[in-house]
């Protein structure tokens, strides 16, 4: 419980880290995130002779193909989210992570043959009420915050049931991904785009510190994911979205009147119906 609630505070203070490299493009942050990260893990991992995990996932085809699965959608989530911050969205970056406990329930009902009851039907219903008035209001659908629902509740799902060790398989993840990453930011070098090392010892810093601002959250939140309830991550999880909407409201000054708060409030008041039938539901079961 712990480790997943601490993974979604450092979630909800992310933007203020990434405000802070508003210069460097999104890719280049998303790909030394990635780099980084992966040698933080993959060092973490030396450090308790654990390597070997690594290479256990990595050799076993159905684990592999998951992994394959649950990197390639943690790896766009990150592109997602950094480019909303890096454009003033963070008001709606946060409404992505307010509609994914829901997503998590679509996803047990389409893939897990789960059945709802009345309550969460309505919250469903009333959400989906909610995503239909911000588009309308807004002439678009919110595309960043459903891209990173859906992205996040998959990867979610992905991680709960592949059998490897959280950190193991965060190790795995970036490792997969990190041929992209490092080649991109080698590209970036050689046509003289490159930030690292080309600009103030503290972007250094903060890039270089990217690794376990990325890994340990992702550590957390795996952890937690495989031995709590996943009803339980659903509501630790409206933390992250919670901060990230005060930060954008009243640390960045973004937009929030009108129509938006229509919307958000009617996501909020399908939240709290879900909220309330998982924690009865929950005291009737013990």
């Amino acid at each position: 419980m712990a480790a997943a609630a601490g993974a979604f505070f450092i979630w909800g203070l992310l933007p203020l880290y990434l405000k802070l490299l508003h210069a460097v493009p999104v890719l280049q942050v998303t790909a030394h995130r990635l780099t980084w990260g992966c040698l933080f893990a993959l060092g973490w991992l030396a450090l308790r002779g654990e390597l070997g995990h690594v290479r256990a996932a990595l050799g076993n085809p159905r684990v592999l193909v998951r992994l394959l699965a649950s990197a390639t959608l943690v790896g766009s989530n990150w592109v997602i989210y950094v480019w909303g911050v890096a454009n003033d969205r963070v008001i709606e970056t946060s409404l992505g992570y307010f509609i994914n406990p829901l997503v998590n329930v679509l996803l047990g009902v389409v893939l897990l043959s789960e059945r709802l009851n009345r309550a969460q039907w309505t919250a469903v219903a009333i959400a989906a009420a909610g995503v239909m008035y911000l588009t309308w209001s807004a002439g678009h659908p919110p595309w960043i915050a459903l891209a990173l629902a859906i992205t996040f509740s998959l990867y979610g799902f992905v991680r709960k049931v592949v059998q490897v060790d959280s950190l193991a398989g965060l190790g795995s993840e970036t490792l997969l991904l990190l041929p992209l990453g490092l080649g991109y930011l080698l590209w970036c070098e050689a046509a003289g785009s490159g930030v690292l090392a080309h600009t103030n010892w503290f972007t250094n810093l903060l890039l270089v510190l990217s690794g376990p601002i990325t890994a340990v959250p992702l550590v957390l939140f795996a952890f937690g994911a495989r031995r709590i309830p996943y009803s339980t991550v659903g509501l630790l999880q409206y933390i992250g979205p919670t901060l990230q909407l005060l930060l954008g409201v009243f640390i960045f000054h973004e937009p929030f009147s009108g129509p938006r708060v229509i919307g958000f409030a009617l996501i909020w008041s399908a939240l709290a119906i879900y909220a309330i039938d998982g924690v009865r539901r929950s005291r009737g079961n013990r």
